[in-house]
């Protein structure tokens, strides 16, 4: 069954390859999406079975690697943490392609759209279910190919194009560092296997390697190494610039990336290496600082950002930050909850704005629409339900997997937990701020749209909206039946040691709980009175502190800083070494150098082909002496 559902999405990509272009588009689009939906009812199916209790399973397919006392083999690891994170990523995967069927509709390269969101989700099976490091690895680069692939689809567009060579060349920089980590583990442990890392993982609790005229703490090495990675790969502050950028692409790619799949893979794989990181102490203070300065980071970015689909992203960022420092905390299945909740609010966030867009004919900027609200009821609808969800409202999903991260945070005793605890509940209230101006900036109000376009304005299609309300279906209930099972009384029965469970069955003081709550109705109210009442308010604001708000519309100059202090500089050096190094001395006297002397030496010898016969017998005889001589004298 577990290999039915990983190799699906792969057949689904080699049909659309090689037959799409012979079949035509529409196969293309029913191929591939039932393949997914196939897939999905497979991944539901086992998370039912492990919600009745069952251990781990590792099916081998075959041995992959094997050199001296370097063994990889192929296998699919499925326990509870798998079986989580396959209904996400396949009930995301299945809403994309559905929905993609009725949002490319236009496109001139139907097949090989759906061919790259196939090969994405078949990598991302790979990654969540692998057994070892090193296939892993292989998921994790492979969604980092795809990716590319799906943010630049749009080729004919240079910011599509820049965009994807950002997010691949700021990933590899995380890549890089899990590499090393990697390495460094099958180093220490003599294997890159999960259960053998495991076994030994406390063996080397005090365990320290002299590097760099000092000792280390070799967890703590090994896990910053592998969080580097995770940072990446989820967009964590310093490494999260490439994820707005990647808004390049279109509307589902950033529905399928920021919502449940690629961003969520270093959240993942810091919970199935949850043994390994609770011996991190050092590294799991990081872990919480970075995560938490993360979430308050990216919320005042989105704060004033325009671009509809840009709010949800800086909102993506935000909330992994939220995963990262309940992890850092070592609430690992607090995490994951809250990336499963996410995963259904997030997709429904990204695809019911690509709805507006559709409407709006690929108008982003919200500044340029309003009052929507009675031409898209069900495409607001289910933003509604979406915002809702994440700012916590109550018994929506968020309310349940927000509140127990800050739970985490406020009973953690320690003064990262604190931090994590006061910048969280800030954070909720940026949140809510900003999803209820995203709400009526696009819905309610006035219309900011001219009366022409306004007309035009329609409803998506059924084939559109559908994935909304499968979506927006995980979005109210998935927190409330799930939490019994993620954070509940039966987390330990589920979970059955796929991660480190941190038992929290404490219960928030009523000043706490209350505190939340104001903080979010507070975001609320101050929306309400700039966006609907008192609309002057805003520009008037952003007017008196206008440094505050060009930092926060500019988000933060982040991506100036890097390239003053790296991209320039790194290009000055490259055209230095280019004209001194490779042009001058490399190319003058190598290549170059060499093709002087050989034209020199071939216009010498030119000259005896005169065409006189006694010049040819003179050369000859020549030849002859000196090959004479060789032999006499050598």
């Amino acid at each position: 069954m577990i290999i039915s559902i990983v190799f699906l999405p792969l057949i689904g990509f080699l049909y659309c390859i090689f037959f799409g272009k012979i079949f035509g588009d529409k196969s293309s689009q029913i191929i591939s999406t039932l393949l997914l939906f196939i897939s999905t009812m497979l991944s539901w199916y086992i998370f039912i079975q492990y919600i009745e209790i069952k251990n781990t399973e590792i099916y081998f397919l075959f041995n992959w690697i094997t050199s001296g006392s370097f063994i990889v083999n192929w296998a699919f690891r499925v326990d509870a943490l798998t079986s989580a994170m396959l209904i996400v990523v396949t009930t995301v995967s299945f809403c994309v392609h559905l929905y993609s069927i009725g949002y490319m509709k236009s496109d001139k390269s139907i097949s090989r759209f759906m061919s790259y969101l196939s090969l994405f989700t078949f990598f991302m099976l790979m990654l969540v279910t692998s057994d070892n490091l090193l296939q892993m690895f292989f998921g994790w680069e492979g969604v980092g190919l795809t990716s590319y692939l799906l943010i630049g689809f749009w080729n004919y567009k240079e910011s599509a194009n820049k965009a994807a060579i950002k997010a691949f060349i700021v990933n590899r920089v995380g890549d890089f560092a899990f590499a090393l980590g990697i390495a460094g583990i099958f180093f220490i442990f003599g294997s890159i296997e999960f259960d053998i890392i495991f076994e030994k993982a406390s063996l080397f609790k005090d365990h320290t390697i002299y590097f760099l005229g000092f000792n280390f703490s070799t967890i703590n090495l090994l896990c910053f190494l592998l969080f580097i990675g995770a940072m990446g790969k989820s967009a964590q502050l310093g490494l999260h610039t490439w994820l707005p950028d990647a808004m390049e692409g279109p509307t589902p790619v950033s529905a399928l990336i920021h919502a449940a799949t690629m961003v969520t893979a270093g959240v993942f794989m810091v919970a199935r290496l949850s043994p390994l990181f609770t011996l991190a102490d050092t590294v799991n203070i990081f872990i919480t600082f970075i995560g938490a300065s993360t979430a308050v980071f990216a919320a005042t970015i989105a704060l004033t950002q325009n671009d509809i689909k840009r709010v949800i992203a800086y909102s993506t960022c935000s909330q992994l930050g939220y995963m990262f420092f309940a992890a850092g905390l070592g609430a690992y299945n607090a995490s994951i909850f809250h990336l499963t909740t996410h995963g259904f609010f997030k997709a429904l966030l990204f695809l019911s704005a690509g709805s507006v867009i559709h409407a709006m004919h690929h108008e982003q900027d919200m500044r340029k629409m309003g009052g929507l609200f009675y031409k898209v009821p069900l495409t607001a609808t289910m933003m509604w339900i979406g915002s809702l969800a994440i700012i916590g409202f109550p018994y929506l999903s968020g309310y349940y997997s927000k509140d127990i991260i800050l739970e985490t945070a406020f009973f953690s005793s320690s003064n990262i937990g604190s931090y994590a605890y006061f910048i969280g509940i800030f954070t909720a209230l940026l949140t809510a701020f900003y999803s209820w101006r995203l709400l009526f900036l696009t819905f309610h109000g006035e219309t900011r749209v001219s009366k022409e376009n306004f007309v035009k304005i329609h409803e998506s299609p059924l084939v559109m909206l559908i994935p909304l309300f499968l979506l927006s279906i995980g979005s109210i209930f998935s927190g409330v039946f799930l939490s019994e099972y993620f954070i509940g009384s039966k987390e330990n029965e589920f979970w059955n040691s796929s991660v480190v469970i941190f038992n929290n069955h404490y219960h928030m003081p009523f000043s706490q709980i209350l505190l939340s709550k104001v903080s979010v109705s507070l975001g609320i109210l101050i929306a309400v009175l700039f966006y609907f009442f008192r609309k002057e308010l805003a520009a008037n604001l952003a007017s008196n502190f206008n440094f505050l708000y060009s930092l926060s519309l500019n988000k933060w100059y982040v991506d100036e800083l890097y390239n003053f202090l790296i991209t320039k500089p790194f290009f000055a050096l490259s055209n230095i070494l280019w004209k001194n190094g490779d042009k001058k001395i490399i190319d003058e006297y190598g290549p170059n150098g060499i093709s002087r002397i050989i034209n020199a030496f071939s216009s010498y010898l030119s000259q005896f082909q005169s065409g006189y016969l006694y010049h040819y017998a003179f050369v000859m005889l020549a030849g002859l002496v000196i090959i004479l001589s060789w032999f006499v004298y050598f």
